[in-house]
Formats: structure tokens, C-alpha cells, sequence
């Protein structure tokens, strides 16, 4: 069985290899610009599914697994900041406050789909405006939502979680395992 990732995410590929090193990385081209959905769970199923079927259809003989992350403070998705303002916005508005990070992730492979998005509920200290200072201008927050990596600095700021850690990562790793032994 071939195996592809359609991330070129290194915190997806090192979650992946927890369950298996067999399997190639395939960044997709799907243009994201056109999703729209009705709520921040559903962009990111409809985000991580356009990005595996881009793969999948080149590959049709293969496992292609597409995910997407996005976080949501009181249905405002918070993607990948544009730059230190918006970092530091996302950040100003995640300080003291509790929001969902939602990832979606789709398997698909010879016409078969299917996908889920789990959710993750994050609560987060108040951050200094020093703090914020900082971070920002560190590499840290801007190829990850929401402005930060649960992983690295912003584990300092977490007051709790309720769900799964590998959600925030970008990969709910048990339950997408699942979901890729149905497809082998």
C-alpha cells in the first residue's frame, strides 16, 4: 500500500511516523481561497478534503490523507497570521480566553472519501503584552494557526485542554489511524 501525506506540515509528517515511516509527502496545489462554509468545523473538513482529492486524483491507487487546522475564537477562524499585527491580534484575543481548535482530516483512495474534524477545546493565561511582544517576533507563530504552537512557547500559556493534544498539533493521530486502517 502506498501511503501519501498531501501536508507539508514537519508536525503532521512527525505524527504520521508514530504510526508508520512508509509513506511520502505530496503537497497539494488545491486553492483554498475558493472554500466557504457556514461554520469554522465545516470550512476545515471542506479545506482537508479539497487538498486530499487534489492529491488523490493523480494517485488514485494510493492512501492520500489531506487535513486542515483552523482556530476558532467565537466563530472567527483564525488561519496562519499575515504578518506581526495579525499575530499579535490573534494573540491578544486568545489571552485569559478559551477557544476551539478544529483540524479536518480526509482520507481517500480509488474513489472512496472520507473524513471527520475533531475539536479541541484550548484555554490559555492572560498573556503580557510583553509576552505578545515577543512571540511575535520570533519565527514561532506564522505558519501555524491561530499564531501559535501548542508544541513550543505556548505551552507556557496553557491553562487546560479538553480533548486531544494532536488535534492542536494538526493531526488527531488515533482517530485518523483509524480512519486509514479502513482504507488498507
Amino acid at each position: 500500500m502506498e501511503l501519501i501525506l498531501a501536508s507539508g506540515s514537519p508536525r503532521r509528517r512527525e505524527l504520521l511516523s508514530l504510526y508508520t515511516t512508509d509513506f511520502t509527502v505530496c503537497v497539494s496545489d488545491f486553492d483554498e481561497s475558493t472554500v466557504t462554509a457556514d461554520t469554522p468545523a465545516h470550512l476545515v473538513e471542506q479545506l482537508a478534503r479539497g487538498k486530499c482529492l487534489a492529491v488523490a486524483k493523480d494517485h488514485p491507487d494510493a492512501v492520500v490523507i489531506g487535513c486542515d487546522t483552523v482556530v476558532d475564537m467565537n466563530g472567527e477562524v483564525f488561519g496562519k497570521p499575515h504578518g506581526v499585527e495579525d499575530a499579535k491580534r490573534m494573540l491578544r484575543a486568545l489571552s485569559g480566553a478559551a477557544h476551539q481548535v478544529h483540524t479536518g482530516v480526509c482520507v481517500s483512495r480509488g474513489g472512496r472519501t472520507e473524513s471527520f474534524v475533531d475539536s479541541c477545546k484550548v484555554t490559555f493565561f492572560p498573556l503580557s503584552e510583553e509576552e505578545i511582544d515577543f512571540y511575535a517576533s520570533t519565527k514561532e507563530p506564522y505558519d501555524k494557526a491561530g499564531a501559535y504552537a501548542i508544541q513550543g512557547r505556548a505551552a507556557l500559556w496553557l491553562d487546560r485542554i479538553e480533548g486531544d493534544y494532536y488535534t492542536i498539533m494538526g493531526l488527531p493521530v488515533s482517530r485518523t489511524v483509524q480512519l486509514v486502517e479502513r482504507f488498507v
